[in-house]
């Protein structure tokens, strides 16, 4: 069997040709084909990710990754150590009542089928859901309060893993930046800067 991190390149390779959904913005939006036992999961990728070639590239990447700079680590070796993936790698375009289109079901089904084989190759130990769309494939509680700040062992694409949400970083979302939410987001970042996996990640 071929080293993860070439079965990751191998996948990546054939991902990134996929055209299923004819709704869908490409280009396909990968990270890298990093073998981590830690998944972040977005949501989709928003209008400037397909020029700048990777995830959480635009203004909700700058608040993600301040939150990771809070427990220590930086943005480059946070991409060079998780496998970042998302719900949906295209662009799904704009709502026309506002703000970007949510993928409907069909296009999500389609995508979990090239996360299947990404947790079957990686086999994570810690996947971090960020935003309701992201949380919803795995948590079945709507409400951010009730899922963020805790831990939370999953069955999620038949393996059983540590889930640690996070809610989205959206300019537009005020969720993080009042309580409960700003204390929830707090001890959601120091349970993960405690996990296992993240500690052997970045020790």
């Amino acid at each position: 069997m071929l080293p993860i991190g070439a079965r990751l390149k191998a996948h990546q390779a054939r991902l990134s040709q996929c055209t299923r959904c004819p709704d869908m913005i490409g280009p396909v939006i990968l990270g890298r084909p990093v073998a981590s036992k830690i998944l972040q999961i977005g949501q989709a990728p928003g209008p400037y990710e397909g020029k700048l070639g990777q995830p959480f590239a635009w203004t909700a990447g700058k608040t993600l990754f301040k939150w990771y700079e809070s427990i220590g680590v930086d943005e480059e070796t946070f991409r060079s150590r998780v496998y970042m993936a998302a719900v949906c790698r295209c662009f799904p375009g704009k709502n026309p009542n506002g703000g970007d289109r949510v993928p409907n079901r069909e296009e999500i089904t389609h995508c979990s089928e090239w996360m299947r084989h990404e947790t079957e190759i990686l086999r994570p130990e810690l996947v971090i859901p960020v935003g309701k769309l992201a949380i919803a494939q795995m948590l079945k509680a709507p409400r951010l309060d009730d899922v963020i700040g805790q831990v939370h062992r999953v069955a999620y694409l038949g393996l059983e893993m540590d889930a640690i949400p996070l809610p989205h970083p959206s300019g537009l979302s005020t969720w993080f930046k009042m309580e409960p939410g700003k204390s929830l987001l707090k001890q959601a970042l120091h349970l993960i800067a405690e996990h296992p996996a993240w500690r052997s990640a970045f020790s």
